[in-house]
């Protein structure tokens, strides 16, 4: 039998391997390590969720790809209710196994494949270009829709609020890019995961009317509830838009049995249908970024972009592994921005997700 380069061998390499010599830096650190390189939420998941879960842990029948009804509509009805989106039907949202697991797999799922453009911002969440290279397709990363020229990509990927700087793109352009997708037949693909973690700008969904203008055709918005809700182990996420092409998704996914257990789509109805709990975990990273942020200028840091998300994109105008470095000598632990694209290689994204307790230490070590 031939034997086949693993599909391994062509993925970009996994970047948290590269921190690992800067992560043990850091945990020697008489007072611990300070880990700021990830977003992964630490305040507990609140009691709604909870309590949703315990109520359904009954669940032993299999549950349907295309998810319930009632989770379903409470996707519907927190876009229209939070953030302004009409005309969205059931048909035309679909409850995924956390966003991380869609963005990966829906280039191949679409049959999107060899001699094909995936595109996506210069500075980015590295699955977008792993999702094109499973697929066969040609990653590109592009921030001008003019310098494509003649060449038209398959799926063009927006992320705003952007990971890794926090970036909101406004109405104008989100409206511009839909333009030119639809007269080029560019599926748009628009990652929202932390449309509600924003601070001094309004994010807006490529499905509001204003940028859709009242069609959902050829789009797609992917939402999460990780960041919101702090569900990231609950693996809680949708994506929503154009019904044909979530049709597609949903035929697809059938076939490879790729379903959210029903637990899980019950707490996610939960959660979308209760503000109080996203409007207090705003505030808390709201106090954590004003802190933080305040302590990294004093340090002598530039912070750019980062109206949004959960990170402060920052610099002092050096190599990005030459700031990692230092951090990594006060015991702390932030991404080197090289980790999102070239263009971040003078950048580190610094993640305010820590507990009160870490960042209130980071905060005292910046002053030292």
């Amino acid at each position: 039998m031939r034997r086949r380069e693993p599909v391994s061998g062509r993925l970009p390499d996994f970047p948290w391997d590269h921190l690992l010599e800067h992560a043990a830096r850091a945990r020697a650190h008489p007072d611990g390590i300070v880990d700021l390189s990830v977003g992964t939420p630490v305040d507990p998941t609140p009691a709604v969720a909870q309590d949703a879960l315990r109520a359904a842990a009954d669940s032993p029948g299999y549950p349907l790809t295309v998810g319930r009804p009632e989770t379903r509509q409470a996707c519907v009805d927190w876009l229209g209710r939070r953030h302004g989106v009409t005309g969205l039907d059931l048909d035309a949202v679909l409850p995924v196994i956390g966003s991380k697991e869609l963005i990966a797999s829906l280039p191949g799922h679409l049959g999107i494949g060899p001699g094909d453009l995936v595109a996506y911002p210069e500075l980015a969440y590295p699955t977008y270009e792993v999702g094109a290279v499973l697929a066969g397709a040609t990653p590109v990363a592009r921030d001008s829709l003019t310098s494509f020229g003649p060449e038209v990509p398959a799926l063009l990927w927006l992320n705003s609020p952007s990971n890794p700087t926090g970036r909101v793109l406004p109405v104008e352009h989100l409206r511009k890019v839909v333009d030119w997708c639809r007269d080029r037949g560019t599926l748009l693909v628009s990652d929202e995961c932390y449309v509600e973690c924003a601070w001094e700008a309004e994010p807006v969904s490529v499905l509001h009317p204003d940028v859709s203008g009242g069609s959902h055709e050829g789009i797609l918005a992917v939402h999460s509830l990780s960041k919101r809700s702090n569900l990231a182990g609950y693996r809680c996420a949708f994506v929503a838009g154009d019904p044909a092409v979530v049709a597609e998704l949903l035929a697809v996914r059938k076939n490879l049995g790729l379903q959210m257990p029903g637990p899980q789509q019950v707490a996610m109805e939960a959660v979308l249908g209760d503000d109080a709990h996203a409007d207090e975990q705003h505030e808390r990273y709201a106090l954590r970024r004003r802190s933080l942020r305040g302590a990294l200028e004093r340090a002598g840091f530039r912070i750019d972009h980062s109206e949004a998300s959960l990170y402060l994109w920052s610099t002092r105008d050096e190599d990005c592994w030459d700031t990692v470095s230092w951090f990594a000598g006060r015991g702390i632990l932030v991404a080197p921005g090289s980790f999102y694209g070239a263009a971040g290689s003078r950048h580190v994204r610094i993640a305010f997700t820590a507990t009160d307790e870490r960042v209130d230490a980071a905060v005292e070590r910046l002053a030292g």
